[in-house]
């Protein structure tokens, strides 16, 4: 599915989430989430400097979601981010009962990146949100933020190229 332009202040905001997970030493990952009507409840950026690989802001967006929202507020919401859902994050939010998916660049623009600079292949597949997670709703990725995407990942894996 295509991004709506409407939904594209909310990646800019993932895009600045992950800009502040580079600059802490973290992997350049951000994420919103937005109810129903519209409403940021919660975001988050990545937090795995410190060695917990687990501490993805999706993953943290799934708790912070099963905690505070009901069923039905679950399902209404979208979670952006500036990447495509891993595929440990998007089991968490299949299993929470998480709506939407909306995403800025996807697994597979990612892996090319990766690839391209040289980076080893990570211990998890990446694969789609809709393999791991079929009954999900996805759109992405959003050609206006690719570059930007792209040069937060080359800043964090190719440090001073």
């Amino acid at each position: 599915m295509v991004v709506k332009e409407a939904e594209l202040s909310y990646l800019r905001r993932c895009v600045e989430l992950a800009a502040e997970a580079l600059e802490a030493g973290d992997d350049p990952f951000g994420s919103v989430l937005v109810s129903g009507d519209g409403t940021v409840l919660a975001e988050d950026r990545n937090r795995t400097a410190a060695g917990d690989r687990t501490r993805h802001p999706e993953f943290e967006l799934a708790r912070w979601a099963a905690e505070r929202m009901t069923p039905a507020e679950r399902a209404a919401a979208t979670v952006y981010t500036s990447g495509e859902h891993c595929p440990m994050c998007a089991a968490a939010h299949a299993w929470v009962g998480l709506g939407r998916i909306v995403y800025a660049a996807s697994s597979a623009q990612l892996t090319g990146w990766l690839d391209e600079f040289g980076v080893p292949a990570p211990p998890v597949r990446p694969l789609p949100v809709e393999e791991v997670a079929p009954g999900v709703q996805v759109a992405g990725p959003a050609p206006e933020l690719t570059q930007e995407i792209k040069e937060l990942h080359r800043r964090y894996h190719r440090p001073g190229n």
